[in-house]
């Protein structure tokens, strides 16, 4: 995995670790009073399965589940904000 990141455009990386870094600090526990905190932090979450599942759409059944993920991360953000 880190090999295959490594050959990955800049773009993809800067988005990648920019939504792992958002989904990890705003699911802290000095943001658990804030709903709308741990709603970004699912949304960030569903970027980050997102783009893997973009990035692995060749290989279906991977890209299928990195999309379940992110759709379980979209739902999970819909909840918290109400």
């Amino acid at each position: 995995m880190y090999k295959q990141f490594l050959w990955e455009p800049l773009w993809f990386k800067i988005l990648i670790i920019a939504s792992l870094l958002a989904a990890v600090v705003f699911s802290s526990s000095i943001f658990a009073d804030h709903g709308y905190y741990q709603s970004i932090a699912k949304i960030a979450a569903a970027i980050f399965f997102g783009a893997y599942g973009i990035k692995f759409r060749s290989n279906t059944r991977i890209a299928v589940i990195f999309f379940g993920v992110a759709a379980i991360c979209v739902f999970l953000s819909w909840t918290y904000l109400n």
